[in-house]
């Protein structure tokens, strides 16, 4: 139903079968991958007890955005993007089903001398870093994590090779006047999973075990498989005008460089989710500051996402920004405060509001700056300039969780994470100066992509 002001209908995109499907699918496997993400942090932090074994798993996750981000965008340039995803989808589906396996048969594994070895690696890492822990409570002792970690990269490496592919299907499937509303619900459909996918995730290790969560992954990866199927092209994927070989890979880099406004929203992202990541140390939080178990964890996980849907359904139901950069700077600068004002709190209500703004103001952030993107750039350029994007994007989310981990090990949770924050703020600052193209961006609804 289109606004009796406006006239612009908040379920444009939604009424394209071809979309609403593809979103559908989407929408089931981001839900268990953040089922999965709340389960496997508070697992290896239960095993462990160790804030460095939380750093890791960024570590973990950000050593193929680093080597496989600028190969996987020419991959989705030059291949059908809905079979790059559906292989992801069935691959990341074995990949959960052997960390249930794992966490299900955990006691029986034998203590094979290359695992010990690996866990011994781990707990002298986790030695130098642990300033504020007991030595004599870590516990490295479990043959599973090792082949835990292990999984883990190689679902990481499946995920980023397709993920070039994911964000830029969406414009052939549907008409470009509706793109910017799918945008909106893309963000709404990513943040209403990771409000329901940890606080379900939460209570079923609760109330079953972890391999419950993983093989609820497992079944809804192989669901969105059969969903694209269904899925057809509305628009035909363009055909670069030059030689789409491998030496082409660094094109997406130099459109971004040219485009100051894409460039100025990447480098803020970068820098300040960079400074103010604070997912992965939610499991120290939860345990050492706010004394609250797995489902009171579930929901501090749950609540950046829940203010991240109230304000992409509010997105929704308005008609885009018209100053898009400068709201950019200014939510941005808001995520920064709330982080720092979780750094400081000790209480669980205000920690909670802290973590809800957060997502309000991300939300913001996610939804100019992929319209930004898919708006300015050709069809024949997205996948790879969404590679370079997802460097940006993934290397700050996921270098960040590492450079809390540690952090948090030599200044403890409170400090560390306030440090963050108000470095969040000084990049804001930065890029407010640097980037005046950033600042004075037209509406969305006039930008167009050029050649």
């Amino acid at each position: 139903m289109s606004s009796p002001l406006t006239g612009h209908d908040p379920y444009a995109a939604l009424k394209i079968s071809n979309y609403r499907d593809y979103i559908i699918g989407s929408f089931l496997a981001l839900f268990s991958r953040q089922a999965v993400s709340i389960a496997i942090g508070w697992q290896i932090y239960q095993w462990t007890h160790s804030a460095t074994a939380l750093g890791l798993m960024g570590f973990i996750n950000v050593l193929p955005v680093l080597a496989l981000s600028l190969p996987a965008g020419v991959v989705a340039d030059r291949y059908d993007r809905r079979r790059i995803i559906s292989i992801g989808a069935l691959g990341t589906a074995v990949c959960s089903l052997l960390l249930a396996l794992l966490s299900f048969e955990r006691n029986a594994l034998p203590q094979l001398g290359m695992l010990q070895h690996a866990n011994d690696a781990l707990h002298a890492l986790a030695l130098v870093f642990e300033r504020h822990a007991d030595p004599a409570k870590l516990d490295f002792s479990s043959p599973a994590l090792p082949l835990i970690y292990l999984i883990l990269l190689v679902q990481a490496c499946i995920r980023i090779v397709a993920w070039p592919a994911r964000m830029s299907i969406v414009p052939l499937l549907l008409p470009s006047a509706k793109l910017s509303n799918a945008i909106t619900w893309n963000s709404t459909a990513f943040e209403t999973a990771t409000v329901l996918g940890p606080a379900i995730g939460g209570f079923i290790v609760a109330g079953l075990n972890f391999s419950a969560v993983y093989l609820m992954d497992a079944a809804f990866g192989v669901l969105f498989f059969l969903l694209l199927l269904r899925v057809k092209y509305f628009n035909q994927p363009q055909h670069a005008p030059a030689d789409r070989s491998w030496k082409t890979m660094f094109t997406g880099a130099k459109f971004i460089w040219k485009k100051k406004a894409i460039f100025a929203a990447s480098t803020l992202d970068l820098f300040a989710v960079l400074f103010g990541a604070i997912t992965e140390l939610l499991p120290v939080f939860a345990n050492e500051i706010l004394h609250v178990g797995p489902i009171g964890l579930g929901w501090l996980r749950a609540a950046p996402s829940m203010g991240a849907v109230g304000m992409a359904m509010w997105q929704a139901h308005h008609t885009p920004w018209k100053k898009p950069g400068r709201t950019l700077l200014l939510t941005m600068a808001g995520f920064g405060l709330a982080i720092v004002v979780f750094g400081l709190s000790k209480s669980y209500a205000l920690s909670f509001l802290a973590l809800f703004c957060t997502g309000v103001f991300d939300n913001i952030n996610v939804v100019i700056r992929q319209s930004l993107i898919q708006l300015l750039t050709p069809d024949y350029l997205r996948g790879r300039v969404t590679s370079v994007t997802q460097v940006f994007i993934g290397s700050s989310n996921e270098i960040g969780a590492l450079r809390g981990g540690l952090m948090v090990a030599l200044l403890g949770p409170m400090l560390a994470v306030t440090l963050g924050g108000a470095c969040t703020l000084m990049v804001v600052g930065a890029v407010a100066y640097l980037y005046p193209a950033l600042k004075n961006l037209g509406p969305l609804a006039t930008l167009k992509a050029e050649e």
